[in-house]
C-alpha cells in the first residue's frame, strides 16, 4: 500500500505556537516512519490563511531548516474552511493519504498511529471524535450540544464532537473536489464523499498557546452556516408555521363572527397589540430565514472562487494542483 503522508495545518496568526507545533510534529512524523505508517518523503503542509502577524516567515524558516515542512500562503484571509480545502486541494496531487488538523496542538497527535490503522484496514475517511468536552466552558459545551443535536433534528449526516482532525484517502480528496459550492461546511461535505469510514476517539488537550480563533460571533455564523449549506427544513418550517397562523386565523375570524352576532363586540386591547407584535415577529423571522438560503444562491451563482494561492513552498519545487 502507498504510504505517503500529507498532513495539512491551516494556520491564522499562529506565530505563538508555530515553533512548537512544529517540534511535535517533526517528532510525530519521526516516529511514524519508524513504525512504518508513512514513507520518509511524508510532508506537513502548513496553509497560511492570510495572516497578520509572523506566521508565514515563520513558516518560510521551517522550509529552509527541514524538507518535512512545506508552506501554501493565500492570497488573502479567506477563512478557516477555505484554507482547509486548499490545503487538502493541494495534498491530493502529493500524497497518497492525508490528515488534517489545527495548528493550535490542542488534537491528540498520537490519535494519528490510530487513523492509520483504520485507514489500512481500507477506511477512505477517518473521523477523530472527542471523547468528552471537558476542556470547553460550560456555555460552549451546551451550544455545541445544541448544535449538534439541531443538524441532526434537521437531517444532516455529521458526526458528533468531530471537527476537522480526520484522514482522507486520495481517492476521498478526489471525491471532495467534485463538490464545488462556495458555502463550506466540511464537516457535513465528507460524510457526503461516501466511501468506508472509520471514527477514532481520543481526549482533546488545552490549547497551548495564543487565543481562540471561534469567538460566539464566529461560532454562530459557522452554525447559521452548516445548517443553511446542508437542510431546507427551516424552509419548511416557515410553511408550517405559515398554515398554523392562517388556522389559528380562521379560528379568531369565526370567534369575532359569533362575538358580533351575540352582541359582545368590544374587543380587548391587549389580544389585539399580542397578536400584532407576534405575528409581526414570525414575520420578519421568517423573511430573515428566506433571506439567508437567497444570500447563499447568491453567493453560489457568482462562482468566485473559493480560495487564491499565492506561494507555494515544498521540497519537489512543483506549482500546487488545485481547484479552487
Amino acid at each position: 500500500m502507498a504510504n505517503k503522508l500529507m498532513v495539512v495545518i491551516p494556520c491564522y496568526n499562529e506565530e505563538e505556537v508555530l515553533h512548537e507545533t512544529a517540534a511535535r510534529m517533526t517528532e510525530k512524523m519521526a516516529s511514524l516512519i519508524r513504525k512504518g505508517y508513512c514513507d520518509e518523503d511524508s510532508r506537513v503542509l502548513f496553509v497560511d490563511d492570510g495572516s497578520k502577524d509572523r506566521t508565514w516567515e515563520l513558516i518560510q524558516e521551517l522550509h529552509d531548516r527541514q524538507p518535512l515542512f512545506e508552506g501554501l500562503r493565500l492570497s488573502r484571509n479567506r477563512g478557516h474552511q477555505n484554507a482547509l480545502l486548499a490545503g487538502l486541494m493541494t495534498a491530493k496531487a502529493h500524497c497518497d493519504f492525508s490528515i488534517s488538523m489545527d495548528a493550535d496542538l490542542q488534537d491528540d497527535l498520537d490519535a494519528m498511529d490510530r487513523f492509520i490503522e483504520e485507514y489500512r484496514k481500507g477506511c477512505d475517511v477517518v473521523y477523530g471524535v472527542r471523547n468528552k468536552r471537558d476542556t470547553d466552558t460550560f456555555f460552549k459545551r451546551q451550544t455545541a450540544l445544541l448544535f449538534y443535536r439541531l443538524m441532526k433534528g434537521l437531517g444532516v449526516d455529521i458526526t458528533f464532537n468531530h471537527a476537522d482532525y480526520r484522514l482522507m484517502s486520495r481517492r476521498a480528496l478526489e471525491g471532495l473536489s467534485q463538490f464545488r459550492e462556495v458555502n463550506l461546511f466540511l464537516r457535513g461535505l465528507a460524510p457526503l464523499v461516501g466511501y468506508q469510514s472509520g471514527y477514532v476517539y481520543y481526549d482533546r488537550g488545552e490549547r497551548f498557546a495564543g487565543e481562540s480563533k471561534y469567538p460566539f460571533k464566529k461560532m454562530l455564523a459557522f452554525a447559521i452556516d452548516g445548517i443553511t449549506s446542508f437542510s431546507v427544513k427551516p424552509l419548511r418550517l416557515i410553511t408550517t408555521i405559515g398554515l398554523l397562523i392562517f388556522i389559528v386565523s380562521l379560528l379568531m375570524l369565526l370567534y369575532t363572527l359569533v362575538a358580533w352576532i351575540a352582541g359582545r363586540t368590544v374587543i380587548g386591547w391587549t389580544s389585539t397589540l399580542a397578536s400584532i407584535w407576534m405575528i409581526g415577529g414570525i414575520q420578519l423571522l421568517s423573511l430573515g430565514v428566506i433571506g439567508e438560503y437567497i444570500g447563499k444562491i447568491y453567493n453560489e451563482t457568482k462562482k468566485r472562487p473559493r480560495f487564491i494561492i499565492d506561494r507555494y513552498l515544498n521540497s519537489e519545487g512543483a506549482d500546487p494542483v488545485v481547484d479552487a
